[in-house]
């Protein structure tokens, strides 16, 4: 098998799914995810259940013990030397030991970056597609945004990023002189006025604080728990102007267009501890802050 252990939001739990099924699409070994982290986890749940996953398996008798849940049962595992033993991703950009897994495995980090599944672009970019059935408001949405050939989405990332002391010191949010720039960029790019779609998951602070020359319509319909329509709306967007987060990252990247226009932060990271020089996708514009 290929052992994938989930954590975190659902941007972060995607570029894992599409880690872990591109190895096994590789090494042609069944994907489990490990979904025992959310046990305990209370900020974020499993969230991939909108999405058109391949033929995967949740089963929990299937998996080695967890070193967080079982410390004992899984230090007898590896005293044993039992097998798949757990490969943790070696810091924030691309480890090319986790690409190199060619037989069964068990891996562990954020795998943000396309290269880990590069090979599998197509599949991934299908199965990874919302499937959820539409209901009325986000349709009208969607036949606006796809009718606009103007239209730039636009993520405004809040949030834990601003309440959480530890986060913000880690990713800290993207400034205004950011998406000026951005948006100066993308129009430039364009040819054109871009349509901004504002998203964000403090759309009441969009709408009082954005402050863009453009016509901005901020999309804000959607709660926490309907975040996959708001991956899908802002990935029908013909451009892109993302924040320094997984969600928007893979707005942009799901959207197939090859003449898309994609601008993101140059620092990804606050704490220049982190630094991941793999974050970015080819072709993206990285945008001084």
């Amino acid at each position: 098998m290929i052992i994938v252990r989930m954590k975190g939001g659902l941007g972060n739990q995607m570029f894992q799914y599409a880690a872990g099924r591109s190895l096994a699409l590789k090494t042609g070994l069944p994907l489990v995810l490990d979904l025992r982290h959310y046990n305990r986890e209370h900020e974020h749940g499993y969230a991939l259940g909108g999405l058109g996953l391949a033929d995967i398996s949740y089963d929990e008798a299937r998996l080695p013990p967890s070193p967080r849940d079982s410390p004992l049962a899984y230090g007898l595992w590896r005293f044993a030397r039992r097998k798949p033993q757990l490969l943790h991703e070696n810091g924030a950009c691309f480890d090319p030991a986790i690409a190199a897994v060619c037989g069964p495995a068990w891996i562990e980090g954020y795998f943000q970056s396309e290269r880990y599944f590069a090979a599998h672009t197509e599949a991934i970019r299908s199965e990874l597609t919302p499937t959820t059935p539409l209901d009325a408001l986000n349709a009208r949405w969607l036949a606006k945004i796809k009718a606009d050939p103007c239209a730039v989405s636009v993520h405004v990332r809040r949030g834990d990023y601003v309440r959480n002391l530890k986060f913000a010191a880690h990713h800290g949010t993207c400034t205004p002189n950011y998406y000026a720039r951005a948006l100066d960029h993308v129009a430039r790019q364009m040819g054109a006025e871009p349509v901004i779609y504002a998203f964000s998951d403090d759309p009441d602070w969009v709408r009082n604080n954005l402050q863009l020359p453009a016509q901005i319509k901020v999309v804000g319909h959607n709660d926490a728990s309907r975040n996959v329509e708001d991956l899908r709306l802002m990935s029908a967007c013909r451009h892109h102007i993302i924040a320094n987060s997984s969600f928007s990252w893979w707005a942009a990247w799901l959207n197939p267009r090859a003449d898309k226009i994609v601008a993101a932060p140059k620092v990804w990271f606050a704490d220049p501890a982190f630094v991941n020089p793999d974050i970015w996708a080819e072709g993206w514009a990285r945008i001084e802050g």
